[in-house]
């Protein structure tokens, strides 16, 4: 009896170790201080952020400082909202040497021609910038608005985007949204796949161009009420980055 109460108690102290130890990497996971979905940097060596008024004022010489090549901005958001952050991000980040492209945070509630507006009022054309970005996810639990609405919406945006900065514009899209909304639709533009867990699949039609591994990351160079930045990573090398991009 008093054998079978050891083992026992050697069986819950090794279950309350081990549990403790999950949760210890569980948090510094969410923290940001621990992170295994990290792409290989002789692979993926071109890397940059994207920001918005969570990361409050930016020292963008420091951001550029980390090895971060490139800067992707939120500008706007649906047909009325601007970031207040946007016109001093931009002119940061371009001034620090990065490559600096403006994104649309996509609603599934207004009118695409009213968003199109909103972002062209607010984002100037710059010849050297990065295309502009449509940031398409769900944005509300258990929302799946309808495939052709959305469609419909996003081909409205692209078109305005392109005729107004001369460049095929970027979509960033979750995985899920891009099975439910891009996934032979016809809609044939640069993808950026949000994929935290590992690699994006080689399946995307086209191929996907941005990567982006890591919404916890840390670096220095920034004051606002999130800690954490969004890491990215370019599937190519920088002569590749440059040649497509310049």
């Amino acid at each position: 009896m008093k054998q079978n109460k050891k083992g026992l108690h050697r069986l819950l102290r090794a279950w309350a170790i081990l549990t403790l130890l999950i949760l210890a990497v569980f948090l510094m996971g969410w923290k940001g201080l621990l992170w295994f979905n990290m792409p290989s940097k002789s692979r993926y060596p071109v890397r940059g952020v994207d920001v918005s008024h969570y990361q409050g004022e930016i020292d963008w010489a420091k951001i550029a400082s980390q090895d971060m090549h490139f800067a992707f901005i939120k500008a706007t958001e649906g047909s009325a909202s601007t970031d207040e952050y946007f016109a001093a991000n931009w002119k940061g980040a371009r001034a620090a040497g990065l490559k600096a492209g403006a994104y649309h945070f996509f609603s599934f509630d207004s009118a695409a021609e009213t968003q199109a507006d909103n972002f062209i009022a607010a984002v100037p054309a710059e010849p050297d910038a990065l295309p502009p970005v449509i940031d398409l996810e769900y944005y509300r639990k258990g929302e799946h608005p309808p495939a052709d609405t959305v469609r419909k919406s996003l081909s409205v945006l692209l078109s305005r985007f392109e005729a107004a900065y001369g460049k095929k514009p970027i979509i960033y899209t979750s995985i899920t949204c891009y099975e439910n909304y891009l996934k032979d639709s016809g809609l044939d533009y640069t993808l950026w796949i949000r994929s935290v867990y590992s690699r994006p699949s080689d399946n995307y039609q086209p191929a996907w161009t941005f990567w982006q591994y890591n919404p916890c990351g840390r670096l220095e160079g920034y004051n606002g009420t999130e800690d954490r930045i969004d890491l990215n990573a370019y599937c190519g090398s920088l002569a590749d980055f440059e040649r497509e991009f310049n």
